[in-house]
């Protein structure tokens, strides 16, 4: 398996088992995927001015863009970009220096800006923006810019969430035999 996996200063990518990223796709620096993370075509995870954490189980789809907040006098520290298990990002959404915990669904073409924080169990619908600092709270779905809450997740809805990442372990796992 030819990995797109970069480089940057001291620090290179750590992969978990079975593992699967995209020749066409970008891993670069400070990341660490957990066990059986999906990353698809033209996605990019850029770990460059600090680091992102990526917990098992998690599809990072086609044009996601991964990334952090440098250390700098407007951001002492600078913000990482960690998610839990079992998230599904999809295809072109925007993760900015954030925290997005077990078992979300982040919507096509959505945009988490730095310092959000997402619980468990949550929904973001597509193309909704999440403003910086924002705390969207577990068992909802949200919708819009800025992204508020309309109405609670369904227990089957929630049911969906967590097949979402056993689909996308199937599925990966297919591409790892080629």
């Amino acid at each position: 398996m030819n990995y797109s996996t970069r480089k940057f200063e001291d620090k290179y990518p750590e992969l978990g088992e079975r593992v699967y990223i995209d020749p066409q796709s970008t891993v670069i620096g400070n990341v660490t995927l957990g066990d059986d993370v999906s990353v698809w075509p033209m996605a990019v995870i850029r770990g460059d001015v600090n680091y992102i954490q990526i917990g098992h189980s998690c599809s990072i789809q086609d044009g996601a863009v991964l990334h952090v907040t440098h250390d700098g006098p407007y951001t002492p520290g600078g913000r990482p970009l960690i998610l839990g298990q079992g998230i599904t990002v999809g295809h072109k959404a925007l993760l900015h220096a954030c925290t997005i915990d077990d078992y979300c669904l982040i919507g096509m073409g959505s945009i988490i800006l730095d310092s959000a924080h997402i619980q468990k169990h949550a929904m973001i619908a597509a193309g909704s923006i999440v403003p910086p600092g924002k705390i969207l709270k577990s068992g909802h779905l949200y919708l819009g810019s800025p992204a508020q809450a309309v109405r609670k997740l369904t227990t089957k809805e929630i049911e969906q969430i967590e097949y979402s990442a056993g689909h996308y372990i199937r599925l990966k796992n297919k591409y790892l035999t080629y």
